[in-house]
This record gives structure tokens, sequence and C-alpha cells, in this order.
């Protein structure tokens, strides 16, 4: 998909389709009708299709008991204020991602991901077995909220570069669209973090206003043009493993919902939250391929002089995150990383072991 293509596709809607999104959602012999509000341009593969995905999951799932109909970034409201748009009853429920929400509290940091932070794996065992949703609960409900993991974009990329990195100097005063707490890192190696919605991204590498991005990893990036501006694609993405995308949920609708509703909105996130990671580990491999073949672009490896300056900036991070957060917030801190070197143990001897076996390319069929 090119961009031209993917951006005619995800073109805004007629101010008629935009009139009828803000009329008050139907209720009608027991049958509701949601709004989704998602932070993704139309279209999107990976996550504006996984919004769509699980819209139609809970209508199909509820036989039309709970109908959800979903609105692109700018359709209803723009992609960086989904937050507020559940809170204020715009919408009942947004489709976005935690790491967009840090200025509402820093702790939302850690049910997206952290710089060093757990795998995929790693983060879901938490969420669903080790007390990471109980604790995302409390925090959502603070802000009048219920929080739901419906997607995994994996490992992406670090980011893509107008110019080459080859030491920590390179970084300074690069402003690079970062969300998260993978902004801050950056910050201290003396890189310039923005914060800017994806379909946003594109027109400010081509003015000049950024000078490199970070997104999702190879399918979305070359749908919405990076490799057109941006010729060196660096990894590791070491700012945010197993990025975890969510929907948001008013608890005024959702409260009162009945059990049998609010069972089958729960198993269509848990299924779709699967389905994500799925998607985007096929789409990105092949991507990835046509982006070195077709346009030339170089997959680097960040040198070890940026790695280390990284690792080091994230330690210091977040010895000082820890230090501003209130009892809650470091609850969580203190339950992510627990977590983080519970499960690290074990995939020091399981996946990472096997991968660097894979590695060594043995003779095998």
């Amino acid at each position: 998909m090119n961009r031209r293509s993917f951006m005619k596709k995800a073109g805004v809607t007629s101010a008629a389709t935009a009139t009828a999104a803000v009329s008050a959602p139907a209720i009608s012999q027991g049958r509701l009708e949601w709004r989704m509000v998602t932070a993704w341009p139309k279209g999107l593969p990976g996550l504006g299709t996984g919004a769509e995905r699980l819209a139609q999951r809970i209508t199909q799932m509820s036989e039309g008991r709970l109908t959800v109909r979903v609105f692109a970034a700018g359709e209803l409201v723009p992609g960086l204020q989904t937050f507020e748009a559940v809170q204020n009853g715009t919408a009942e429920m947004a489709h976005d991602t935690p790491g967009f929400h840090l200025g509402k509290h820093r702790a939302f940091g850690y049910f997206f991901s952290a710089p060093f932070g757990m795998s995929y794996t790693e983060h879901v065992a938490w969420l669903e077995y080790g007390g990471g949703q109980e604790l995302w609960d409390e925090l959502s409900a603070t802000f009048g909220l219920k929080s739901f993991a419906v997607g995994n974009i994996g490992t992406p990329p670090f980011g893509w570069f107008k110019k080459e990195l080859r030491t920590v100097a390179d970084l300074k005063g690069v402003r690079m669209r970062m969300p998260g707490l993978g902004a801050e890192m950056i910050r201290r190696v003396g890189a310039v973090p923005v914060l800017m919605a994806p379909g946003d991204v594109f027109p400010a590498l081509q003015s000049g206003a950024l000078d490199a991005a970070e997104f999702t990893g190879p399918a979305n990036d070359m749908a919405l043009g990076f490799h057109q501006v941006c010729k060196f694609y660096y990894w590791p993405g070491i700012h945010k493993q197993g990025a975890i995308q969510q929907m948001i949920v008013s608890r005024k609708a959702w409260d009162p919902l009945p059990a049998s509703l609010k069972a089958i909105v729960e198993h269509a996130c848990q299924s779709c939250h699967q389905d994500m990671l799925a998607e985007y580990n096929w789409i990105n491999a092949r991507a990835a391929d046509t982006l070195r073949v077709k346009h030339g672009i170089k997959f680097l490896r960040l040198p070890d002089e940026i790695l280390a300056a990284l690792g080091a900036s994230a330690g210091e991070l977040l010895a000082d995150e820890r230090l501003k957060l209130d009892p809650l917030g470091r609850k969580i801190f203190d339950a992510y990383f627990a977590a983080r070197n519970s499960t690290a143990a074990l995939t020091e001897v399981a996946d990472k072991a096997m991968f660097n076996a894979r590695g060594l390319k043995y003779k095998y069929v």
C-alpha cells in the first residue's frame, strides 16, 4: 500500500457524516449504539483495521444489542484527544494507546511500554496473571474510565532518520516523533522528542518540522510514506518493545451494562489483542522486504555507543520517574519492574536462547 492510495482511502468524512456522528447513541428496545473514536487514520493496517475488527466483533457477538460505530482520527475528534472525548461523553469508547496519555498520569506509561522493559509475552503475562490489569483498572478508574488491552505491535524498529547515526553527538538537536517514556529517554541524550498523531508525521518530516520519527514498524511506516523522506531505519526498538494498544470505555457507559454484554466486550478485546500481533508480524515481514528491495532502505543496528547512552539514560530516567510518582504510581512502577525481572529470567533460557541459536545459522530445514 503506497501513501497516496492509503491517504485517499483515509480521507475525512463529509459534513453530513460528521453531523450524524455527534448525535446521541441510539437506545431502542434494549439495544445500544456506542461511538468509538480512534487515534488512527482510517484503514491504517493493524491499528486502524484492529479498531474496525473490534467494533465488528462486539456488534456481531452481541447480535446487535451493542452496536459500535468507528470514527477515525479527525472524523469526530483529533487523534490525540480521544481520552478527553470519552471523559466528556463525546464518545463512549476510544481505541488508542496508553503511551499518548502520560500527561494525565505518568504511570500510564507502564501499561504501554517502558524503555528496556518487558517484551510482548512478558507484558501480557503480567497483565493477565500477574495483577497488572487490576492495577490498570485502579488507575483508569480515577479518571472515570475502564481500560482493556486490544492489541500489540510487537517490537518495532527504533525509528527513521534522515541522516546516518554514528555517535551520540548525531542525536543532538534531532527532532523526533516519540511517545511514552521513550520521549524522556531520548531527551536526556540531546534529542528533541515530539508527541504527534500518526497522520501528521509525514507532512512534518517533509516540511522539516521533524528530523526523525518512529511509529509501529515497516507496514504502517511505509503506508504513511516515511521512507519517501528518510532512508535510514534503525533497530532495535528499545524504547517500546511489546507496546500495548488499548480500548478505554467511560465508566458511565460501562457500569450499567448487563453482565452478558460486559463478557462479550472483554472477550472481543482479548481476541483482538492476539489478532493484532499476528497481523503485524505477517505484514511487517513483507513490508520490510519491500522497503529493502524496492526502495533501497537501509536497516541498520544502532551503534553500541548510542545503545549504551540510551541504556544509561533509561536507568536515570526510571529512577527519577519513581520519585515523581504518587503512591499508586509507585505501586504500579514496582509491580511492573518486579514482573520484568521475574519473566526475564525465563526469557533468557527460553525465547532468547532459541533466537540466539537460530541466529547461528546451523543447517536446518
